[in-house]
């Protein structure tokens, strides 16, 4: 039996139903119609002083009938599988695209798996007892205290993800997916007199529960929360300024993914909201830089076998020394702009719309050394790690908070600060990076991007670079 056949059988659903629900969607005026069905158990503990708080689990299943009509989109859901409920969510989503009843089925005239596997798991998440979630936030709890005595409280969550997903579209293709994903989450709590301070740490993927023990990853995020901490319990006060700031590698790729990234995202750019909108073959960066979208790593956070539209996931460079090249795109905006699609649908689950999100994007390393970045700097900010941040997409413009950072002072980083926010536009500051390291490093693995009311996992990256001048919000001058 095929995976699709079996999908199907998972579904409790025949093909014969899903053609002829299609059919009552994919009319003479509507462009375009899909079925996406999802499955999916998700399982949590989280553990505080030593003591499980709290342990879920829960299990949903439902399909999302969409229909698309020139620029108009109608969408409809429901939790129950039956014909019958699925041929109310096929109506309802055909009379908000203003198009009459159909009843022609539409033919499977290709079934078709991923082309890739990018996450083989041997063992399912689901597979994984609860007291082996809760055995492993002992040994995270147990590491984290015994790094230093001034750790006085330590907090860590396991979250798991196991979803099937099919997609059925009026362009005959029938698809499915199975889709792993796990998270651990680490907050360490550091306190000497009166001062305290906070510090975090985790990682994931679409990856196994064994990840976690190999190479000693989980002390090492224990460790790194604890660090973290505790070093922020000796940091001065951020000063406050136009300066050169270094970002490291890693993580603070946050920063590209929230003020250029969405930039990029096509639905954006169609309606003519973004900063970059029509700007396609324009410079939009220094040279140095060239960013690109990637949902075909191994194992990533953000990565995927088929989009939310049943496309294969691609590599799609954004920005190419420096010259804007391309934008994130889904079906309905890579057809109405007429550019490529690049396998970039996505949806929080069935209950949610279709939008072109991003999947991993990072920049690409350069030719610098990290250590000769930082000897560059006379006076500036050495960001390591950010916490919260916010964008306005139609301008650019964002605010992000350092969860860790030091001063560089004459080539060499001093003393750590609190308190520093970096201020800018993300297009302007594309244009004052000098300096790119070729130590490219992308994040643990603990993304979640927002748009829209939707929450999906991604991944962002970053070699260290050095950015001419950015404004640093602080508390003294």
């Amino acid at each position: 039996m095929d995976s699709e056949s079996v999908q199907l059988a998972h579904f409790e659903l025949q093909e014969r139903e899903v053609q002829h629900v299609l059919g009552r969607v994919k009319v003479r005026d509507v462009d375009y119609a899909d079925i996406y069905f999802e499955s999916r158990i998700s399982e949590s503990v989280s553990m505080e002083e030593g003591i499980v708080k709290r342990a879920v689990k829960s299990i949903s299943r439902g399909a999302g009938v969409r229909a698309t009509a020139g620029e108009k989109t109608g969408f409809a859901y429901s939790d129950a599988l039956s014909r019958r409920d699925l041929e109310i969510a096929a109506d309802t989503a055909r009379y908000i695209a203003n198009s009459p009843q159909g009843d022609t089925p539409v033919p499977v005239t290709h079934r078709s798996s991923p082309s890739q596997n990018l996450y083989p798991l041997d063992r399912p998440n689901t597979e994984i007892a609860t007291q082996e979630r809760v055995s492993l936030l002992n040994l995270i709890d147990a590491e984290a205290r015994r790094y230093d005595p001034r750790i006085t409280k330590v907090m860590a969550s396991f979250n798991t993800e196991h979803k099937i997903v099919m997609v059925a579209t009026s362009d005959g293709l029938l698809i499915g997916d199975v889709q792993p994903l796990s998270r651990l989450q680490i907050t360490c709590i550091a306190e000497e007199g009166k001062n305290r301070q906070v510090g975090s740490f985790g990682g994931g993927g679409r990856i196994g529960f064994s990840f976690y023990y190999e190479e000693d990853r989980a002390c090492r995020y224990a460790r790194e929360a604890a660090r973290q901490a505790i070093l922020n319990l000796d940091a001065v006060n951020a000063p406050a300024g136009t300066m050169v700031v270094v970002l490291a590698a890693g993580w603070p790729g946050i920063l590209l993914h929230e003020a250029i990234g969405h930039g990029l995202e096509s639905d954006f750019n169609r309606r003519k909201t973004s900063a970059f909108s029509s700007l396609l073959g324009q410079r939009v960066a220094s040279k140095a830089c060239t960013i690109v979208d990637d949902g075909t790593l191994p194992f990533r956070r953000g990565s995927l076998n088929i989009d939310d539209e049943g496309t294969p996931t691609s590599r799609t460079v954004l920005i190419e020394d420096g010259i804007l090249r391309g934008y994130i795109t889904d079906r309905l905006n890579a057809r109405l702009m007429g550019i490529p699609l690049t396998g970039n649908g996505r949806r929080e689950d069935f209950r949610s719309i279709v939008l072109p999100r991003m999947t991993n994007t990072f920049m690409l390393a350069g030719a610098s050394d990290p250590e000769e970045i930082i000897r560059s700097v006379k006076k500036g900010l050495y960001a390591v790690s950010f916490g919260g941040g916010q964008v306005d997409i139609t301008n650019g413009k964002f605010v992000f908070s350092t969860s860790e950072a030091y001063m560089i002072e004459n080539g060499v980083l001093t003393k750590p600060v609190k308190g520093a926010t970096l201020i800018g536009n993300g297009p302007d500051i594309l244009k004052r990076v000098s300096m790119v390291g070729h130590d490219l490093k992308l994040d643990e693995g603990i993304g979640t991007c927002g748009k829209e009311g939707q929450s999906i996992p991604v991944g962002v990256g970053l070699p260290t670079l050095r950015v001419d001048e950015i404004t640093v919000g602080g508390t003294t001058a």
